[in-house]
């Protein structure tokens, strides 16, 4: 027996996993484990005799009195509570407590068991806080519909906001797979449904962007997140979806989208408008430029007559002006003109500006004074643009500025880079327009009777050109009838040496004689260009469709063919294809001569075998140039 009790005790000691100890009727400690020491820290030389009370922290629920004297009347107490290490720190313990009595009945002591239940303890109040959270999100939020989903992607919690976008009360939707939510193409089997879940499942999330149906069939567009909810081994225990409703903004998305397209298809017809009025007016100004010009080398005509040819002249130039200017404003302000840079000096730019503009200085007999500077002022820019901005500056100047008034114009070296001042004593700017006399269509009140004309544009084609040179154009003002002042400047490119300020040569010498053909469908047009180059000492033919300009080329051996894009039968293009593939016509200089002016234009009539390309109406000085270079080739 005693070897028995002696195995009792042994196993009793050995055992780490519960503190096993026995208490005298007060509450002494007697007896100590192993098990004793691990979870309380006490060795049994420092616990033995010591009063059960210093395992029990001060806010304990039960006082170790109320313990000792349940356990004593009912033999046995039980309970979770915090218990006190020796080193102070808490740990959650089981503690059980039964009473020891002789036969008679004398309470003789009690045995104690206490086990370690921290650490379960605290994942208990973790998924019990994480619960209530749980709880407290799926009836709080009002925003989000959220529901919970087994593994198969059924439906096993709801909130309320997912009852009120969904439209299904919980008791209706628990048990239902989700893809009940899902338009009818994208829930089947294999559907999108099932592919986020897959999704989930891989990557523990998924969303989406899509149309969702509610119970009463009606659509909504809704941002979703699937999450997948996992234990602690990694096994799948099924989803979370979390959904917000953005049906209204995605409608707005799809009205912007709509009015955007709707806008950009109108600006489109609007370009492709532009293009055919310009193509329209300028097929009718070629030959009225043209006859003006011819008439301007007779010998015939009296003062009078003269005097008129200037005024049709100067009209032309008007329109054709006008016309350039429409097309451009809609290239320019769409960022659609690309600049052919090169280092050029600004005063060779601006005393062509002044040549084109001095004509209607003298006829408004305006004095034009130019103080050009000695020094060379290079610029990387496109010496067309440019051109056209300081003519647009110089044409406004010009025109608002009364009979014996000034126009003075500046180029310099201004805080390091190339201004150019245009100034005049003309009827100035009201104060309340300045700011806006860049903008699209603004015009000062001054033209409300329309004596000048203009179409209030030229000023936004100049701020967008010398913007796109990275320069800047400002503009200042004494008030109406005190003139105005524009200052333009531009980055310089650097200085390379000085030079005297040399206007353009005037028009070339006469060129020797040439065989040219002219093919255009318009025969006043056809007629008059073979008059003026007649009237110049050339042989001319002409052609009015696309057949009979290869046939006439072929038997009448060009050396020049101006011929327009624009025919019936043949096109220009399809001449010119036809033309460069026989060999008596492989080398004639070939010009498009048209109505439509745009870079695509150009890249196509050179893809298509042309040497040049020319706007109508015609610049007289570019067709001299090119028959120059063929006479002296």
């Amino acid at each position: 027996m005693d070897s028995y009790r002696e195995l009792n005790d042994l196993l009793i000691d050995r055992v780490e996993e519960y503190a096993i100890f026995l208490l005298d009727a007060e509450g002494h400690v007697l007896t100590w484990n192993r098990g004793a020491e691990r979870i309380k820290g006490y060795r049994a030389d420092e616990v033995v005799g010591k009063h059960l009370s210093i395992f029990y922290p001060p806010d304990a629920r039960l006082s170790p009195e109320q313990v000792l004297a349940t356990a004593a009347e009912a033999g046995h107490f039980e309970e979770e509570s915090w218990r006190v290490r020796k080193d102070g720190s808490r740990f959650w313990g089981n503690v059980s407590l039964t009473a020891l009595r002789s036969d008679d009945g004398e309470l003789k002591g009690f045995a104690k068991i206490t086990r370690d239940l921290t650490q379960r303890h605290q994942a208990e109040v973790e998924l019990s806080a994480a619960k209530l959270k749980f709880d407290l999100l799926m009836t709080g939020v009002q925003e989000y519909a959220i529901f919970m989903m087994d593994p198969e992607g059924r439906v096993t919690d709801w909130n309320a906001a997912a009852e009120r976008l969904l439209g299904y009360a919980q008791e209706e939707i628990i048990g239902q797979h989700f893809a009940i939510f899902w338009m009818p193409e994208e829930g089947g089997p294999g559907g999108v449904a099932e592919q986020e879940l897959r999704q989930a499942v891989a990557t523990g999330r998924a969303s989406d962007d899509r149309w969702h149906v509610r119970k009463d069939g009606t659509h909504f567009w809704a941002n979703g997140i699937t999450s997948a909810l996992r234990d602690e081994a990694g096994n799948l225990k099924g989803f979370a979806k979390v959904l917000r409703d953005k049906t209204e903004r995605k409608r707005f998305e799809e009205e912007l989208r709509a009015k955007a397209d709707a806008l950009e298809n109108a600006d489109r017809r609007k370009d492709e408008f532009l293009a055919m009025l310009a193509h329209e007016l300028r097929n009718p100004l070629s030959p009225v430029a043209t006859a003006v010009a011819l008439l301007d080398t007779s010998e015939k005509l009296g003062e009078e007559e003269r005097e008129i040819v200037g005024i049709v002249h100067r009209q032309v130039t008007k329109l054709t002006r006008l016309v350039n200017d429409l097309m451009d404003v809609s290239r320019i302000t769409r960022g659609k003109v690309q600049l052919d840079r090169e280092r050029i000096d600004l005063r060779d730019v601006v005393a062509h500006a002044i040549q084109s503009i001095r004509p209607a200085a003298d006829e408004r007999e305006v004095v034009l004074s130019v103080a050009p500077g000695e020094e060379r002022l290079e610029v990387s820019g496109d010496a067309t643009r440019l051109e056209q901005v300081f003519e647009n500056l110089l044409n406004n100047a010009v025109k608002y500025t009364p009979a014996g008034g000034r126009v003075i114009v500046t180029v310099e070296r201004k805080d390091g880079t190339a201004a150019v001042r245009v100034a005049d004593t003309g009827v100035g700017i009201a104060p309340e327009l300045l700011p806006y006399v860049f903008e699209l269509f603004t015009q000062d009140s001054r033209t409300l009777d329309r004596a000048e004309g203009g179409l209030g544009i030229g000023l936004t084609i100049v701020k967008n050109i010398v913007e796109m040179h990275e320069g800047t154009v400002d503009v200042s003002t004494g008030g109406p009838g005190k003139g105005s002042e524009f200052l333009v400047r531009l980055p310089l490119a650097g200085t390379l040496s000085t030079a005297r300020f040399e206007t353009p040569s005037n028009l070339p010498v006469r060129s020797r004689s040439i065989r040219a053909l002219v093919v255009d469908d318009n025969t006043d047009s056809a007629k008059l260009i073979a008059m003026l180059l007649r009237s110049q000492g050339h042989e001319v033919a002409t052609a009015y469709c696309g057949r009979d300009a290869v046939a006439t080329a072929l038997s009448f051996r060009p050396q020049l063919i101006l011929l327009d894009i624009g025919l019936p039968g043949l096109d220009g293009y399809q001449v010119a294809q036809r033309l460069r593939e026989q060999t008596d016509t492989r080398d004639v200089v070939l010009v498009a001569v048209t109505g439509y002016g745009q870079p695509e234009d150009k890249v196509k009539a050179r893809d298509a075998g042309f040497d040049y390309h020319l706007v109508k109406p015609i610049g007289l000085d570019d067709l001299r140039q090119i028959i120059e270079s063929i006479s002296h080739a």
